[in-house]
């Protein structure tokens, strides 16, 4: 058991204090997706289990994305809470002011646990609260990120625990986290039962890697990406050059390359890489396949060229990610 989970498990007995600061330009998703997940658990469970408040930088209601106004107390007012919650989006730099981060710093020896939403983990780093810690952010700023805050380890991961602090790369990997965090105070039942209740299916851990995929919306607002990504999840054991997968979509390379870049801020090669990656991931921990057929299934010539990929991807070996997973049961 970790200290996260300890500490949780010991405050099992009342309801869990939860503050929510609510920056500027975070969306409503991510905003959702941390708070309903309480809400539904008190519901589910015909009992208080979760109360939780609204704090904002200075005391003014927090506009979200959408135009929404959330009103929320000073963050500067809160002395402690069981759980911290930062919820953040865009225009970070403008956010983290000193006042900010001077609270944060304050309050987090006071909190028994502090999480980073979205752009979260970019104002925790700023404050210094990652430092020695593992942690994640949106994939399109994992390698920002990371030059950044060298003090800390990135991870590609949907959501990060690690110890008191945690942190997650969107709306849907916060949903996850929530859940874990449900399940690790009161049981895998009530998580279950708080994912059925907005028909979700949970990742099976917080260590499932963040990749780009096709979905309805990517192949609405940019089709060429959207068949250019399923090309290339249908050739991940044979991989197609780049300048192949733009003749066959009509496109000149470098046509191919402005597409990707506007949809999902990387070139073609590095979103096939992480479809690779993350097929090496899935083979890794649901099948026993040896390390030299996993590179073989993910087009790679090698096993220590596989190896050197996975590890610049997800930060670890795949023999190590096995040993891990067995130890946790």
């Amino acid at each position: 058991m970790t200290e996260y989970e300890a500490d949780m498990t010991r405050l099992a007995e009342s309801p869990l204090t939860a503050a929510v600061l609510v920056l500027d330009d975070c969306n409503m998703l991510s905003l959702a997706a941390t708070v309903d997940p309480m809400r539904a658990a008190n519901r589910r469970a015909g009992r208080r289990l979760f109360d939780w408040g609204y704090h904002t930088a200075r005391g003014t209601p927090a506009r979200l994305t959408s135009g929404l106004e959330v009103p929320g107390t000073p963050i500067e007012r809160l002395d402690r809470a069981d759980l911290l919650v930062l919820v953040a989006g865009f225009n970070l730099e403008t956010h983290a002011t000193p006042a900010l981060l001077a609270s944060l710093r304050r309050l987090a020896p006071r909190c028994g646990a502090v999480a980073g939403v979205d752009g979260g983990s970019w104002i925790m780093a700023r404050a210094g609260l990652l430092d020695g810690q593992a942690a994640t952010t949106h994939w399109e700023d994992l390698d920002a990120f990371a030059a950044r805050f060298d003090a800390l380890t990135v991870l590609r991961q949907r959501y990060v625990v690690s110890g008191r602090f945690m942190t997650a790369g969107a709306a849907m990997p916060a949903l996850d986290m929530m859940l874990g965090l449900i399940r690790t105070r009161f049981g895998a039942g009530l998580a279950r039962d708080v994912a059925g209740a907005f028909l979700h299916d949970p990742a099976p851990g917080a260590d499932q890697p963040q990749t780009p995929h096709s979905g309805p919306a990517l192949a609405r607002r940019h089709p060429v990406v959207a068949r250019a990504l399923a090309l290339m999840g249908e050739h991940v054991e044979t991989p197609l050059p780049v300048a192949e997968i733009a003749r066959r979509l009509h496109l000149s390379p470098r046509s191919l390359e402005m597409h990707f870049t506007r949809a999902l801020g990387q070139p073609p090669r590095s979103a096939y890489m992480a479809l690779r990656m993350a097929e090496a991931w899935r083979l890794a921990i649901e099948t026993a396949l040896p390390v030299q057929e996993i590179a073989l299934a993910t087009g790679f010539a090698s096993q220590s060229a596989l190896s050197r990929a996975f590890r610049a991807a997800h930060g670890t070996s795949i023999r190590a990610l096995r040993r891990a997973r067995r130890a946790s049961g």
